[in-house]
């Protein structure tokens, strides 16, 4: 019900944007949030954006990340700016309804950030 799109390889100091499109009414009721993994890492809270349009973002990416959402298209987007070869990983899209243990994720995309 989430498919990310977008990753890629990024020079140090580059920009990326990932895209994750949600299906059905996601967007309007669901938390949508991007998280990561690297190799040999958890999977670590990036961003998120509540349906009510409230975002929260990792010390780690704040001033360097914006995540928005375009209810028209149905998709939630993550700028990446000032990208760090910390930020390499894979990133993953996910939709949770608020107050419950539903939620969705995306299969992931890659993102590399190296000269």
């Amino acid at each position: 019900q989430v498919v990310e799109s977008g990753g890629g390889l990024a020079q140090p100091g580059g920009s990326l944007n990932l895209s994750c499109a949600a299906l059905g009414n996601f967007i309007n009721s669901f938390t949508m949030g991007w998280y990561r993994q690297a190799p040999g890492n958890e999977r670590e809270f990036v961003a998120t954006i509540s349906s009510g349009g409230t975002t929260n973002y990792a010390d780690s990416v704040k001033g360097r990340f914006a995540i928005s959402r375009d209810i028209t298209k149905k998709t939630v987007n993550q700028q990446m700016n000032n990208l760090q070869a910390a930020d390499t990983a894979t990133y993953y899209c996910k939709a949770e309804r608020p107050g419950t243990s539903e939620d969705y994720w995306g299969q992931g995309t890659h993102v590399t950030v190296s000269s």
